[in-house]
């Protein structure tokens, strides 16, 4: 069994995400690749470099109240906001279970990018605004976030991580 690090829910060997969280439950680390000489059918002692491709970058929320952590940098975009009855649109990320309706969460309240590893965050209108260090952004105008900010939808505050 594998024991999810973010909410300890327990998965079969081999499950690569948090069936309960969507957690990435194991990371995968490229090996070196070597020259093969076909002349005599050896491995050059030099590795040969992976071609260079824009990773995208890893970006992780740090739930300041509840101290815990949700990776997200599995996919390029996210919507953040909370679960409703019969709502039509689900957000990628669900907040609700860190008091998102009594911290003033919108259904649909913001959405994170990854846009060529320039990480942004923009407000989708919501009903109490999205603010990065204290500072309310104007909604529907996509604003940079960098490591370490504080972003808040509501009064429900999260660091951002990005490594």
């Amino acid at each position: 069994m594998i024991v999810c690090p973010n909410c300890k829910h327990q998965e079969a060997d081999g499950a690569i995400f948090c069936s309960e969280c969507g957690m990435q439950l194991i990371q995968y680390t490229p090996g070196d690749t070597h020259r093969f000489d076909s002349a005599t059918g050896q491995l050059d002692e030099v590795p040969v470099p992976e071609p260079h491709v824009q990773a995208p970058a890893w970006i992780s929320l740090h739930l300041l109240e509840s101290g815990q952590i949700l990776p997200i940098s599995d996919r390029m975009e996210f919507t953040m906001g909370r679960v409703s009855e019969n709502q039509p649109i689900m957000p990628d990320i669900d907040l609700s279970p860190f008091k998102a309706f009594d911290n003033g969460v919108s259904r649909l309240h913001a959405v994170i990018r990854n846009n060529a590893g320039n990480i942004v965050i923009m407000d989708l209108g919501s009903s109490n605004g999205t603010y990065i260090n204290g500072t309310r952004i104007v909604p529907n105008i996509e604003q940079p976030l960098r490591h370490g900010d504080i972003v808040a939808l509501g009064k429900l505050k999260m660091q951002v991580v990005l490594s």
